[in-house]
């Protein structure tokens, strides 16, 4: 069993973490009182295959002492538990942004401190969790996309390429570009099967449009160009934090040409080990 145990500084990160890690197949519970961590690894020993992974977001608040903490830590190795301690912070100017732009109430706010003072002492009494932490994340220049694709790197890199989904989707420009495109492609240049009689009535899934298509010089370097393109593009993507990429390649009416090659660039994604479906819009209209 994987069994990770997320803490840190409030406002840093702790539960958006925890929502990346369900991503990627974590099992999480968020603001665990810790007199229940060993209680919650027990379940998860004994859950079977649904708990193999598990996470948890605990917060040490006003002004205790980290005896609870460190106990429940004990109890998990006297139970051989194997666990990981992970620990988020950010700068002091940073959770000082952050907490002006969302307006939310420190959790030590009560204490007369201004918002300054009130992280420094929490930064302070924080420092024994994070000196005995396997993981420090510091979020400070961190987007949200480039968080998720750090906690991928570090809690999942055997499953960091499917971690992002690849759509592959064909629509015809008359009809208007797919407002959920994030690349689009233009494959009008390509020889047009509409012209050719007993082509028309076909769509890009037929064999027929397929050879037509690929027969031509165009189309196979086209190919070979998007092949280069996507070898380069998908992994920064992932590196990035995107879950998921939506590609629109697009022909007149999208019935033949756009079919066609959105398949084929499907597959293309698919032999370099990236989940991809593919969906055709308006193939079957007029």
């Amino acid at each position: 069993m994987e069994f990770l145990i997320i803490s840190g500084l409030s406002g840093a990160g702790k539960s958006m973490m925890a929502d990346f890690l369900e991503d990627v197949g974590f099992y999480c519970v968020d603001n665990m009182p810790v007199s229940l961590i060993p209680r919650f690894a027990e379940m998860c020993m004994s859950g079977g295959t649904q708990y193999e992974r598990a996470a948890l977001v605990t917060d040490i608040r006003g002004g205790q002492t980290f005896d609870g903490l460190f106990a429940a830590l004990d109890e998990l190795q006297q139970m051989h538990c194997s666990y990981k301690l992970a620990f988020v912070q950010a700068s002091t100017e940073s959770l000082i942004h952050r907490y002006k732009e969302t307006r939310h109430k420190h959790p030590l706010s009560s204490r007369g401190l201004s918002l300054e003072e009130t992280i420094r002492l929490e930064q302070s009494l924080m420092e024994p969790v994070r000196k005995r932490a396997d993981y420090v994340l510091d979020t400070t220049t961190l987007s949200t996309a480039k968080l998720r694709g750090e906690v991928i790197r570090l809690f999942s890199p055997e499953k960091k390429d499917r971690a992002m989904s690849v759509s592959v989707l064909s629509f015809g420009f008359k009809y208007g570009i797919p407002m959920e495109a994030d690349l689009v492609f233009d494959v009008r240049f390509l020889p047009n099967p509409f012209y050719v009689a007993e082509l028309r009535p076909l769509t890009g899934l037929d064999e027929k449009i397929r050879t037509f298509l690929f027969n031509n010089q165009q189309t196979v370097d086209f190919m070979h160009h998007m092949e280069n393109l996507l070898g380069f593009l998908l992994p920064l993507y992932v590196e990035e934090g995107k879950a998921a990429l939506v590609i629109a390649v697009g022909c007149t009416g999208g019935r033949h040409r756009s079919v066609a090659i959105t398949r084929a660039i499907a597959e293309l994604v698919r032999q370099r080990g990236y989940e991809a479906s593919e969906s055709h819009r308006d193939m079957t209209r007029g």
